[in-house]
């Protein structure tokens, strides 16, 4: 192709970054758009660009050769300063399952590819979800390059469909009940933890959430309870992220039991030197470490008798308090932080459909 074969854009800044565009043809004469990576100035991606444009005329690059190992690397620049580092880590992770596509031409995909690709890791050892979380990743790659190259995917993604296995057992969701957490918590003679575990079971948050929980979060004239941070562990480091969603951010309120033994922490943490109100409320300058909490929650379950459950199952118990007494699908969704009522009525649909039994009760003592 030849330079004035495209029509070239001028370099345009997007948060901060530069980058350039411009549209060449393919070898079947359709017109695509090329986007570059980004760059730390204007001028970078000009003269980017400029070299670009000299090369194509040159014929010493083809940018119809364009292959799936490209098009990963131009998306995982493009999605540096867009997700957060948890995110990208995941992406990191997910690379290897791109490789037997690696030297496939984009121009190229085809339905076999695909097919091949799906069946190796269809051969995986990994779970179902796991399997899907690959599909997902799959299709996020090649809706960039529909985006930013103007690729036609289409019939291939018609035919893209997640992975089954039609002999999997469903596995029976663990949860304490009221009385079930009682008797735990009965055996807990460390205030730290107490107040861990019933923030976990009656605000149903998530353990990254409990863990970024500062002293400014807690309001004790409103009785309430903010979430506004996660604290998670990414390669050895400790990282401060936001939670999960902006509907992850959110304000709870306090049971009566519980804002006395956050109180009482306050007054036990506040001997400490340098104590102020950023201090985590679970920890003190540093978060406390999310095995001393599963540690300490299973050393609790072996000594009350009951059944050991994952800290991820305080909040399902929550919810199954929630729902057992009452709460609508749409409270149980914001006070859970949900994104979407579908996860909601998707996790916890078996726990509504004894609501359903009630209401059919319900009516037959009406009519």
């Amino acid at each position: 192709m030849s330079v004035n074969q495209c029509t070239k854009d001028k370099a345009t800044s997007k948060g901060n970054r530069w980058f350039y565009q411009f549209y060449y043809y393919d070898k079947d004469g359709k017109s695509r758009r090329y986007h570059s990576k980004k760059y730390a100035t204007k001028k970078e991606a000009q003269d980017a660009e400029t070299e670009m444009l000299h090369k194509l005329n040159r014929h010493e690059i083809n940018i119809t050769d364009m292959t799936f190992r490209d098009l990963y690397e131009e998306f995982y620049e493009y999605k540096s300063d867009k997700v957060k580092e948890t995110t990208m880590r995941t992406y990191r992770e997910r690379r290897s399952i791109l490789e037997p596509l690696d030297y496939v031409k984009i121009r190229d995909f085809n339905i076999n590819h695909y097919l091949s690709w799906r069946k190796m890791i269809s051969k995986k050892n990994c779970a179902i979800k796991t399997k899907n979380g690959y599909h997902k990743f799959l299709k996020e790659i090649l809706n960039y390059g529909t985006r930013w190259h103007d690729f036609n995917f289409t019939p291939i993604y018609n035919k893209m469909e997640k992975f089954v296995d039609p002999n999997a057992v469903p596995k029976e969701m663990e949860f304490y009940t009221l009385e079930e957490f009682k008797h735990f918590i009965s055996f807990e003679h460390n205030l730290l933890y107490k107040t861990g575990f019933e923030v976990l079971y009656f605000c149903g948050l998530r353990i990254g959430e409990l863990r970024g929980l500062t002293w400014d979060n807690i309001s004790f004239e409103d009785k309430t309870l903010s979430v506004k941070k996660n604290v998670v562990n990414v390669d050895g480091q400790l990282l401060v992220t936001s939670p999960k969603s902006k509907k992850s951010i959110r304000t709870l309120p306090i049971t009566n039991t519980l804002l006395e033994d956050l109180k009482l922490l306050k007054e036990k943490n506040k001997r400490n030197y340098g104590f102020n109100d950023k201090w985590y409320v679970f920890g003190n300058i540093k978060p406390i470490a999310k095995d001393k909490m599963r540690n300490e929650k299973n050393i609790l379950a072996k000594e009350a008798g009951l059944k050991q459950i994952r800290l991820h199952d305080f909040r399902h118990s929550c919810a199954s308090l929630l729902i057992n007494n009452g709460a609508n699908i749409m409270i149980v969704a914001k006070y859970l932080g949900h994104t979407k009522i579908d996860e909601t009525l998707n996790t916890y649909s078996h726990l509504f459909k004894s609501k359903m039994e009630d209401i059919v009760e319900l009516m037959n003592q009406l009519y």
